[in-house]
């Protein structure tokens, strides 16, 4: 897999790969590598959940085995995510059904991005999203939580009773309870991932 745009490796990364669910860790851990060496390991979290999706996406809907390739590249106060692939049917936000796993992605993304969209190329198309970098990440973070808290909360159906900041705690142990679900049915280790948001969360904390 994998290589660095040696004609302009200071800002931009070309990382090409086969649309397969091996390829995506090993992607996720090549975009890691990548920030960190740009000095904007704060992003690093988002930007793997963000590789993450758009990774599955390719998989799910252009098929295994797809000649793919992820752009990064390092913006001033931005990074820009690009997820390249061969078909040339736009994918287009619509409203998930709370029980559908299908339709989520592009929610997530538009959540956790400060900009994204969708471009036909020459070879197929390109989704996008731009990730804020440094003291803008962390007010994007509140406004990612408290969006993902609400939408959970609807989903969930849970009622506001009492003091809204209680629910929304409440909702913040279930949702959780529900990523570590979903870590756990891919093969993760749950008690790793909490240990490294744990220490993402840290690492931010001490840069404030």
């Amino acid at each position: 897999m994998p290589g660095i745009d040696t004609k302009n490796h200071q800002s931009r990364c070309v990382l090409p790969f086969e649309a397969l669910p091996a390829e995506v860790g090993l992607l996720r851990r090549a975009a890691a590598t990548q920030l960190d060496q740009w000095g904007v390991a704060t992003a690093c979290d988002v930007t793997q959940l963000v590789v993450t999706e758009l990774a599955t996406n390719v998989i799910k809907h252009v098929g295994e085995g797809s000649p793919t390739t992820l752009i990064l590249e390092r913006k001033p106060d931005r990074l820009r995510v690009e997820m390249h692939d061969k078909s040339r049917r736009l994918p287009s936000l619509r409203t998930a059904d709370c029980d559908a796993e299908c339709g989520r992605g592009l929610h997530m993304l538009a959540a956790m991005a400060v900009d994204w969209g969708t471009a036909a190329t020459a070879l197929g198309k390109a989704v996008w999203c731009e990730i804020a970098l440094g003291s803008d990440a962390v007010c994007l973070r509140m406004e990612r939580a408290v969006d993902a808290l609400e939408n959970y909360r609807k989903c969930r159906g849970a009622a506001v009773h009492g003091q809204r900041e209680t629910v929304m705690e409440e909702s913040a142990v279930e949702l959780i309870a529900d990523l570590l679900h979903w870590t756990s049915t891919r093969g993760l280790d749950p008690a790793g991932m909490l240990d490294q948001a744990q220490m993402h969360y840290e690492s931010e904390a001490d840069a404030a």
